[in-house]
C-alpha cells in the first residue's frame, strides 16, 4: 500500500520547500501516493505561478483560493477550505512547510480530525512573539506528528519546549535543495545581460514585513538609505506589491533606485548568486546568501535563523536610515561576515525526509 501524503503550500516560500519533497518521493516509485493543495494565500498569477513553472512543479490537485485578509480572516478561511478537502483525501500523512498562516491552519484542522501531520523547517525561533510567524510556528510545532529541523538549534529549541526527541528528525534544509538543484538553470539566466550588471557590482533588495514596510517613518529612512546607496553602486528592488502600495500612499520614492516587478524563482536565484551584497527582511534568502557567500544584512532586530549570523554570511541591522549606510560600507570596504554553510545544508534534506517517512509508512501499514 503506498503511503497517501497530503501536501500543502500557500506561499511561495512554500513552494521552494515542497517541490525536493515532491520530486524524491516520485522517484521512490509506487511507495507514495502525492496531491498537492494550494490555498491561495499567495494569490497574485506573478507572485504565485510563475514559481510553479520555475520549480516545474505538478499543477496542484486542489486550489482553495482564500487570498488576502486579516491574519484571522486568512488563518479562518483556509481552516474552512481545507477540512472538506481533508476529509474527500483522508492521507496518512498531512505535510506542512514553514510558517505562514497556512501552516497553521492545515495542522489545526489535521489535530481536530486526528490525522497525523509532519511539519518541514521546524524549530525555529526569532523569540519574537510580535511577529505573526512566530506564533504560527509554536503552535505548528506543538501539535505536530513529526518534526524536520533544517539547523540543529532547531532541535534544542523543541527541546526546550517539551516536545518529544522521537518525533523530532535533524534532516537539513530543503531550500538548499531547490537551490543546488536549479542553480546551473539561474546561471544561465539572461537577465545580468538583460539589466546590464556586473558580478558583484550591484546591491539586491527585498522588503516586505510589516514592521518595516507598513510605517512611513521606517519605510521613508529605509528607501532614502537606498538613494544614497544608489549614487556608489547599482541598487536592484524587485517590490513586492505590499512594499509597493504603501511606496504610493506614502508618497515615497528614490532616485536612481532600479525598481522591479516581483521575478520568478530563477531569475531572483540568478541575481542573489551575482549580487555585491543582498539587503532583505526575508527568512529563506538569508539562508541562501548563507550557502552561496554572498553578503546579507537583515533589516530586522531578531531572526529565526540564527545559524546563518553564527555560520554564515549574514547580520542583523537595524530600520534606520543611517545604521544601514553603515552596514552597507562595511561590506563594500570588504569588511563583510565571511561565512560557512551549515551542516547537512548538501542538497540532500529531502531524501532524509522521504527515508523517515518511509520508516513510519512500514511501522503503520
Amino acid at each position: 500500500m503506498p503511503i497517501k501524503i497530503l501536501h500543502v503550500v500557500g506561499a511561495r516560500p512554500n513552494f521552494v520547500k515542497v517541490a525536493p519533497i515532491l520530486a524524491a518521493m516520485q522517484a521512490r516509485g509506487n511507495a507514495f501516493q502525492q496531491a498537492l493543495v494550494h490555498t491561495g494565500q499567495h494569490y497574485d498569477d506573478q507572485m504565485s505561478r510563475i514559481f510553479f513553472d520555475d520549480l516545474k512543479m505538478p499543477p496542484e490537485d486542489e486550489y482553495l483560493g482564500v487570498g488576502s485578509g486579516t491574519h484571522a480572516e486568512q488563518t479562518a478561511g483556509v481552516m474552512l477550505a481545507f477540512e472538506p478537502v481533508l476529509l474527500k483525501y483522508r492521507p496518512d500523512w498531512v505535510m506542512v512547510v514553514g510558517d505562514v498562516n497556512s501552516t497553521l491552519a492545515c495542522a489545526l484542522v489535521c489535530a481536530k480530525l486526528g490525522v497525523r501531520v509532519a511539519h518541514v523547517e521546524a524549530g525555529l525561533r526569532s523569540w519574537d512573539r510580535g511577529m505573526p510567524e512566530e506564533i504560527n510556528r509554536l503552535l505548528t510545532d506543538q501539535i505536530c506528528d513529526l518534526l524536520f529541523t533544517p539547523s540543529q538549534d532547531a532541535d534544542a529549541n523543541l527541546l526546550r519546549e517539551g516536545i518529544d526527541g522521537g518525533k523530532i528528525h535533524f534532516v537539513g534544509n530543503v531550500m538548499i535543495d531547490t537551490l543546488v538543484k536549479l542553480l546551473p538553470r539561474a546561471q544561465a539566466q539572461p537577465i545580468l545581460e538583460e539589466l546590464k550588471l556586473e558580478k558583484r557590482g550591484y546591491m539586491l533588495v527585498t522588503l516586505h514585513r510589516p514592521a518595516n514596510v507598513d510605517h512611513p517613518q521606517t519605510l521613508g529612512q529605509i528607501i532614502s538609505a537606498l538613494e544614497t546607496i544608489a549614487r556608489e553602486l547599482p541598487v536592484i528592488f524587485p517590490v513586492h506589491p505590499r512594499t509597493r502600495k504603501n511606496m504610493q500612499a506614502f508618497d515615497l520614492q528614490a532616485e536612481g533606485v532600479r525598481f522591479l516587478e516581483p521575478l520568478g524563482y530563477l531569475d531572483f536565484l540568478a541575481l542573489t548568486y551575482s549580487a555585491g551584497l543582498v539587503l532583505t527582511d526575508s527568512g529563506g534568502i538569508q539562508e541562501e546568501t548563507t550557502y552561496l557567500g554572498v553578503p546579507c544584512l537583515t533589516v530586522r532586530p531578531t531572526t529565526e535563523r540564527p545559524v546563518t549570523v553564527e555560520l554564515g554570511t549574514n547580520r542583523l541591522v537595524a530600520s534606520q536610515g543611517e545604521a544601514i549606510l553603515e552596514a552597507v560600507r562595511t561590506i563594500l570596504r570588504g569588511q563583510g561576515q565571511q561565512g560557512t554553510c551549515p551542516p547537512l545544508w548538501d542538497g540532500k534534506a529531502a531524501e532524509r525526509i522521504v527515508e523517515v517517512m518511509l520508516a513510519q509508512g512500514s511501522m503503520e501499514h
